[in-house]
């Protein structure tokens, strides 16, 4: 198994490289939805939420025509946020459709992930178990990811949400029961580091370790893309101690994201940041309103769902130039987004071995079923 791996990787990396040259598409095996702007929450590290209530939202059949398209037959990776995902009353037909979806044209697809800041308890909880039945019935993964700045009202403060904390952890508490029941659903916490919030990461890494939960924690980034928060660059800019104590803890056991990791210290320590991506190859983002984004960081769109099919944008001149670009953009020096690195690391290959000579067989392994990066290669 491990030398046809390191095989499959050489070649993926050949591969990439000359896509790259070219600025050739790949066909997408992991693609995030942005099912609603909307959002309950009033983050004081992100500006979605300022999006006006009068840009409405894709319905649902739009976004499942766009998953119905033969460009996703090797879709391996769902991933649907917002905004709050569960404000939208449809969620669950959405994933009802997509296990329909299971049996054509998606039927490379192993696994959805969830992005929710877990306010709506029992919102979330009812139509959890709703959608887990049907993506057992599937045989779907379903990744629940919980947004947690802080443990205590800390996170409140940082969500600007009365009680949020409470609201959170019931959520958090209800899903771990409802876990005993379906071997099928994954849960984990999502954390986006603030200078406010340094002191709150050993905390975190407890929490989750107590109840089984893996973690992401990342430092907030600052683009005019996703987040929209440019604005807020002084406000969100770490000083040297805030640094100093995110290297002591990425040095320490509690971070499990080993690549993660590593990519995180080389920029914390010497302000550069080199990992691979494979955004506008096989990753896509797509917004609420239909426009398609080869990376969520990046303000670059190349066109609109409603106007072209998803391989009619891939294919196009923009597209093209935004894959040759790939790694040059000025976002790339200090993209900490940790979800793209899956991705990229199978796809791009030279950088996943490299990763081999690191780490040896035993690690390299141990680390290639932890990630889910089998389901890649």
């Amino acid at each position: 198994m491990l030398y046809r791996l390191l095989a499959k990787l050489f070649i993926n990396g050949l591969r990439y490289r000359c896509l790259k040259l070219t600025g050739s598409s790949a066909a997408p095996e992991a693609l995030s939805m942005e099912i609603t702007h909307r959002c309950i929450a009033r983050c004081v590290m992100c500006n979605i939420w300022k999006i006006p209530a009068s840009v409405a939202d894709l319905p649902m059949d739009d976004w499942l025509g766009l998953l119905g398209q033969p460009i996703f037959r090797l879709l391996k990776e769902l991933d649907v946020t917002g905004g709050e995902p569960f404000l939208r009353d449809d969620l669950p037909s959405l994933m009802k459709g997509v296990c329909a979806l299971k049996a054509g044209n998606l039927k490379e697809l192993r696994s959805i992930a969830l992005t929710t800041n877990g306010f709506l308890t029992e919102t979330v909880l009812r139509s959890t178990r709703e959608m887990l039945d049907d993506m057992k019935r599937a045989g779907l993964d379903l990744v629940v990811v919980l947004a947690m700045d802080a443990v205590g009202q800390t996170h409140d403060r940082i969500r600007n949400v009365r009680n949020a904390w409470q609201k959170l952890s019931a959520t958090i508490e209800g899903l771990i029961r409802l876990r005993q029941e379906y071997p099928n659903m994954i849960i984990g916490l999502k954390t986006t580091i603030l200078p406010e919030t340094v002191d709150e990461l050993d905390r975190i890494a407890q929490f989750a370790g107590e109840r089984d939960l893996f973690t992401i924690i990342s430092p907030c980034i600052v683009t005019e893309g996703r987040y929209g928060n440019e604005a807020l660059a002084d406000r969100l800019k770490f000083g040297t101690e805030e640094i100093d104590k995110m290297i002591h803890f990425y040095e320490s056991p509690s971070f499990q994201w080993s690549y993660h990791r590593m990519g995180l210290l080389d920029l914390l320590k010497e302000g550069t940041l080199h990992k691979p991506c494979s955004a506008g190859f096989n990753y896509f983002f797509v917004r609420s309103t239909g426009e398609v984004h080869p990376c969520p960081l990046l303000k670059t769109s190349i066109g609109n769902i409603g106007d072209a099919s998803m391989e009619e944008l891939m294919r196009s001149d923009a597209a093209r130039r935004f894959r040759r670009g790939v790694g040059s953009f000025k976002e790339c020096g200090y993209c900490t987004e940790p979800g793209l690195e899956r991705y990229a690391l199978p796809f791009e290959g030279f950088h996943y071995l490299t990763l081999f000579r690191t780490l040896g067989k035993k690690d390299f392994l141990a680390f290639h079923h932890h990630m889910g990066l089998d389901k890649y290669v």
